[in-house]
């Protein structure tokens, strides 16, 4: 009895969120909102903070919250990356820092293949066994250099940098196939802007989408300024 009355309230929670947070921001696509509404957030949360997984904020999921932390991103911003960027059924799909892997999850019901890449081999390991239990067949997680992106998977229709960087790096944009759509936000705090990145031509250009404020992802941060 208390199973089943435990994913009522999941599931209660998941409707909470998504019509307080993500439709109440601009988030209207179909398949993301049943998305959302299907992939349990606190499967993918560590198990002291599972009361805090539907909270209307970043989520602290590895570290003490000081720098080099690692956070699942508040669902607001993340559900309007996920729909600037415009995925499509059959889209292979680059998830940058997937933590836990609670976004690949939600994108697996979204694209055609995603490749799940985190630098973290505990946190790697752990999504792996989440989206296990979820059957999301079509994720392969894969360790390396964030930044780095995961050249042997390339090109890809979709890049969703999973929190907020200093600004993008080279090797990223070149991992796109011809079409291809990449979306992160960069700046910190309230100077976070939502970027949308189109390959046209062979050319990757950029516009800025909404104003975003998320936790940084370790990694992305500028280069020290050299001083005399």
């Amino acid at each position: 009895m208390n199973a089943i009355v435990t994913l009522a309230d999941s599931a209660a929670r998941r409707r909470k969120m998504v019509d307080g947070q993500i439709r109440t921001t601009g988030v209207t696509g179909a398949a993301l909102l049943e998305a959302l509404l299907e992939v349990p957030r606190e499967a993918f949360v560590p198990a002291a903070r599972r009361d805090l997984a539907y909270i209307d904020e970043d989520v602290l999921i590895a570290g003490d919250g000081g720098a080099g932390s690692r956070w699942l991103m508040e669902a607001s911003p993340f559900a309007r990356l996920v729909q600037l960027a415009a995925l499509r059924p059959g889209d292979k799909v680059l998830d940058v820092g997937t933590g836990t892997g609670y976004p690949a999850a939600v994108l697996s019901r979204l694209a055609g293949r995603v490749t799940a890449l985190e630098s973290d081999p505990g946190l790697a390991e752990t999504a792996r066994a989440a989206l296990a239990g979820l059957g999301a067949a079509n994720v392969e997680v894969v360790t390396g250099d964030l930044p780095r992106g995961f050249a042997a998977n390339a090109p890809y229709d979709v890049i969703i940098i999973e929190g907020s960087i200093a600004e993008l790096p080279s090797l990223l944009p070149v991992q796109l196939t011809e079409g291809g759509r990449l979306v992160a936000v960069e700046g910190v705090g309230n100077a976070g802007v939502a970027r949308f990145y189109l390959k046209s031509g062979g050319v990757v250009s950029s516009r800025g989408a909404f104003n975003a404020a998320v936790k940084p992802l370790p990694g992305f941060e500028s280069a020290p300024a050299f001083e005399f």
